[in-house]
């Protein structure tokens, strides 16, 4: 680690990072190994600070925090720092006869000066779980946590810039107004995880340097609960799946579509699960989250009114608190589909056949993730082609965003880029091809002038070569 100064403006700090790449202080292995095992001893020692910061933002419990933040943190470090000799390595390709005396590979080579802009719901895992792809691949990190989760935001800054104390990895807090002059900087890349409002615009604003971005953004993700289901087992992995972290996770279900068959059933089941998790006060239960703030309160708590209530529909505002909420709109006009709910409060309609419910689903095209609770194996293939998402998960909530070697990310309205364990390393790797050729022989075949001997021999090579 080293003594650079942390507390500096942002332009002195872009431009210092971008000389600290510049200068290859993170080309090879061992420097980038070392950042890692340095990273990783940093995080452990600050295990309480992290999980009591994120009980002040967000009011997580320990084990949520914990299992959902600072563990994925420390697989993810384990994960690069056991594979990073191995992912560093040139990846040999075939070479066709018709490059004869020629090889070919691919080479992971960092893009240089990075920026990470983290959101609000998981402010430590989602700030620093790109961040770690981003160092094993070589790149000057420079990571803007989000401000609302400001106990976390302070954590970050600590660990990162006083703590480790290196160019290589700083954090950059800043409000609205700040944030939008540090993307007037030029980076080599660009992840933003957080809204679409806010993705389009930082999309906008990397496009004026031709900056390549990825978004990880949300959207209203269907939840499908077929008649044959497991409608106990659906009831419980939902109910983790939308309510836990206050509602306050881009993966979670947006709304449910249950086969009219079973939606009596079903609710009862939901419902009970619900009083199974929180008991019958979820507001003094101590695993139960808050609202990150009074904006945010105010936006979910309007999405309610015009429904029927099958569950909770109330809330405290001096505590930023909304009890789990399961309503049956009449329609789609109702506000609560308008937009990504991202809180504790769960639209349900029901279907009669699947093709039915694929015409519900194409009202709000390509979510972040597509969800299927059942038993037929045929139909869960059917919808996994068809229907377009960023993921697919059949029988299970959310979890799929902990499968470290499973590849997550939206497409279209939900954003692009694939992240996650290796695909993270990936992701921040420019994959450079390398092309090595003999001296000899060199054959006169490519030269002219361009005999009907040569015409037929080239034809031939390219029948043989590229087979």
């Amino acid at each position: 680690m080293s003594d650079e100064p942390s507390n500096l403006p942002f332009y002195e700090v872009v431009n210092r990072q971008r000389q600290f790449f510049r200068q290859a202080n993170t080309l090879h292995y061992n420097q980038r190994i070392n950042i890692l095992k340095d990273l990783l001893q940093v995080v452990k020692e600050n295990e309480q600070a992290i999980l009591t910061a994120l009980a002040k933002d967000l009011h997580k419990s320990t084990f949520e925090a914990w299992a959902v933040e600072y563990g994925v943190i420390m697989e993810e470090l384990r994960l690069a720092i056991r594979h990073l000799r191995e992912w560093m390595q040139p990846k040999r390709l075939k070479t066709p006869l018709l490059h004869f005396r020629a090889n070919s590979s691919v080479l992971p080579v960092p893009f240089g000066h990075v920026l990470i802009i983290a959101p609000w719901n998981y402010p430590f895992m989602l700030a620093l779980r790109p961040a770690i792809g981003a160092i094993a691949a070589g790149n000057a990190v420079l990571i803007k946590p989000a401000d609302a989760a400001s106990a976390t935001e302070a954590l970050l800054e600590n660990m990162i810039n006083h703590q480790l104390k290196t160019p290589w990895i700083q954090v950059a807090k800043a409000g609205p107004e700040e944030s939008a002059r540090l993307m007037e900087h030029r980076f080599d890349f660009v992840f933003f995880t957080g809204g679409t409002e806010i993705g389009r615009k930082v999309y906008q604003a990397a496009a004026q340097h031709l900056t390549p971005v990825v978004l990880e953004l949300g959207g209203k993700n269907p939840c499908i609960v077929h008649h044959d289901a497991d409608l106990t087992i659906a009831a419980r992995r939902i109910a983790w799946g939308k309510f836990s972290n206050g509602g306050q996770t881009c993966a979670s279900p947006d709304y449910l579509l249950i086969h009219e068959s079973v939606y009596e059933q079903f609710i009862q089941k939901l419902i009970q699960q619900i009083r199974i998790f929180y008991g019958d006060d979820p507001q003094h239960h101590p695993d139960y989250g808050r609202i990150i703030n009074k904006r945010h309160w105010e936006r979910i708590m309007k999405l309610i009114p015009g429904a029927e209530v099958l569950a909770g529909g109330t809330g405290n505002e001096a505590d930023l608190y909304i009890a789990p909420t399961i309503i049956r709109p009449k329609d789609t006009a109702h506000p609560s589909m308008q937009e990504e709910v991202f809180g504790p409060v769960l639209p349900i309609f029901t279907y009669q056949t699947i093709n039915e419910a694929y015409t519900f689903i194409d009202r709000h095209p390509d979510p972040l993730a597509m969800y299927l609770f059942s038993k037929d194996r045929k139909l869960a293939d059917k919808l996994s082609r068809d229907i377009s998402s960023g993921d697919f998960v059949v029988n299970e909530q959310v979890i799929h965003f902990g499968h470290i070697h499973l590849p997550i990310g939206g497409k279209g309205n939900s954003g692009f880029g694939k992240y996650q364990g290796k695909h993270s390393f990936d992701i921040f790797s420019h994959q450079k091809s390398i092309y090595r050729k003999f001296f000899f022989p060199d054959l006169p075949v490519r030269y002219p002038p361009y005999t009907t001997r040569k015409f037929q021999m080239i034809k031939a090579l390219f029948r043989i070569g590229y087979r």
